[in-house]
Order: C-alpha cells, then sequence, then structure tokens
C-alpha cells in the first residue's frame, strides 16, 4: 500500500493492547490555517475530541474564533490557547475570552506564556491570566496549562526547574481555590523515562494536577528534528538522534509507538491522564494513526 507520506510501505499491524488503551481519548491540536483545509472534522477524528487551537503571534482572533466555533459546532470540545506574552492588556484579553465564550460557546483554555521572549505589554506567564478573574468571570469551567517534563531554559535560564516547579505548586494552590477543573498539558517527549520521573516527582511534591503527555504524530524524522530544536526538547531527542544514525529507519516515518508503550503501564496506574497529540507531520496522518491505534471517543478522561 501507499502511505499518507508518499512511500510504499507494508500495511500497518495493529497497536499493542497498552497503545490502544493509552490513545484512547485522545486529544490534537490544529492551527486556523491548517484547520481550514481539513473538510470534515467529523470524519477525521472521533466524536468528543478535545482539539486545541493554537494561537500563533499575528493570527487574527477573527480567525481563532471562527476556527472554535467550526468545531465546536461539529461537536467537539474547544480549547484555544492564550498564550500572555502575545496579549497587550486586559482590555485584548477580556475580549477575547468574551468573544469565544459568546460567539463559539468555548468554556475550555490553556494558558500558558507563549514562544515571544519579550511581552507585548502586561502579562508574561499564565499565572497572571488566571489572577485576572476573567475566565472564572465568563464561565470557563476547564484551564489546563503548560508543562515542561524536560525543563524550560527560557524560564530557567540556569538549567533547572526551580521557577516551573513553583508555577506548578501556584497553580495546584489556585486549583482549590477555584471551581475550574485544571490539568497539565506537557511539551511533546520522544521518550517516557524523563516525563515519568517528572511526574512522580510532581507527585512526591504535592501537585496532584492531571498529567496530558505531549506525543508527536506520525513525521518524517527531519520535520522532528527541526521543531524539537525551535521547541526546546531536551534528554528525549536522543531518541531522535539515535533513529538518524540508524540507516534501515532513516527514511522511515517515525511513529510515537515505542513511547506510548512505555506511557502505558503509568496511565493504567493513573501516574498520567491521556496523551495529546502534536500533529507535527500533519493533522490529517496524526488523526488517522491515532483512530488505527485506539482513538476512541472522551469518555470521562480529565
Amino acid at each position: 500500500m501507499v502511505s499518507l507520506f508518499g512511500k510504499r510501505r507494508e500495511a500497518a499491524q495493529p497497536a499493542p493492547t497498552g497503545v490502544r488503551e493509552v490513545v484512547r481519548g485522545f486529544s490534537i491540536e490544529v492551527m486556523p490555517r491548517t484547520a481550514a483545509k481539513v473538510e470534515d472534522f467529523k470524519g477525521l477524528l472521533p466524536q468528543g475530541t478535545r482539539v486545541y487551537i493554537a494561537h500563533i503571534e499575528g493570527t487574527p482572533i477573527e480567525d481563532m474564533v471562527a476556527t472554535a466555533k467550526r468545531l465546536g459546532e461539529a461537536g467537539f470540545e474547544v480549547m484555544p490557547h492564550f498564550p500572555a506574552r502575545i496579549i497587550p492588556d486586559r482590555a485584548v484579553l477580556e475580549e477575547w475570552v468574551k468573544r469565544y465564550h459568546d460567539e463559539a460557546g468555548v468554556t475550555s483554555a490553556l494558558l500558558l506564556g507563549g514562544s515571544p521572549k519579550t511581552p507585548a505589554g502586561a502579562y508574561d506567564s499564565s499565572m497572571q491570566l488566571l489572577e485576572s478573574g476573567l475566565f472564572d468571570a465568563h464561565g470557563f469551567t476547564r484551564l489546563h496549562f503548560a508543562g515542561h517534563p524536560e525543563g524550560n531554559r527560557d524560564i530557567d535560564t540556569d538549567g533547572s526547574t526551580r521557577l516551573v516547579d513553583a508555577a506548578l505548586h501556584w497553580k495546584q494552590d489556585y486549583a482549590g481555590r477555584s471551581d475550574a477543573e485544571m490539568a497539565i498539558v506537557t511539551q511533546f517527549v520522544f521518550d517516557a523515562a524523563p516525563v515519568l520521573s517528572w511526574t512522580r516527582r510532581l507527585r512526591e511534591a504535592g501537585v496532584s494536577l492531571p498529567v496530558h503527555v505531549g506525543v508527536s504524530g506520525p513525521a518524517k524524522l527531519q520535520t522532528l528534528i527541526r521543531f524539537a530544536i525551535a521547541c526546546g526538547v531536551g534528554p528525549s531527542m536522543k531518541v531522535l538522534e539515535k533513529r538518524a544514525m540508524d540507516l534501515s529507519k532513516l527514511l522511515v516515518p517515525y511513529e510515537p509507538t515505542d513511547v506510548l508503550s512505555a506511557l502505558a503501564p503509568a496511565q493504567q496506574m493513573g501516574e498520567i491522564a491521556q496523551v495529546h497529540f502534536f500533529p507535527l507531520g500533519g493533522i490529517v496522518p496524526c488523526a488517522e494513526w491515532a483512530k488505527r491505534n485506539g482513538g476512541a471517543p472522551l469518555q470521562a478522561v480529565v
């Protein structure tokens, strides 16, 4: 058969049982410009899938809200990004929150600092967005935050995890004061070991927020390396480096089977809640891979 990557390959083998369980109830991410190329989301994703909408700097809010409305009307739970550093002031933040809620029925959001190193205005972190009180005031009932199992040198420039750890403790405390359901969604990883070590360390330190582990969907190795470098992926980059040295795998698209197999026992024990796909190789091949390998409608996943 011919794969979505244009190369002849053998028919896909069924995923191991553990992989199918951890993929069930997956979430996925889109951008307005990629969503516009998808004619039928109902035919692409399981009903009820949680769809994050990435807000890249420069994307008009009109495009974001229109994408959210389209996905919501198609029966998906919509979770737009709110990158703090691209929001100039409280008036703009309130406009965005209100428009998502009133025009698209959105009640979920991913709050994060964002990629720009220099804030556009008053906001520099997801904590400041929370402290605005606007999400509670406009009926948002689910709020997620970014997690960095391999650290974040933009925040902890000394290579430690001191500041990102302190932020998660702050959010844990905030969750105890809020009626909103809260969880952590991580940067994508290619190796389960760093994220599981990080998750267990959080639990020992009293952070009990559910963890959604970010993984890449199927993609060419060159594409993954480019995104991994741009996004500051840490030790799990070694998985890609090892793959690049193996000539038998160099031209074969990466699939996340190994990392998901390693995550499955932790998901069964409740150490992680679910997986979140970054469709770095395209949303269509990612969604189709997920469905083939256990993706199913969202049911009682936090």
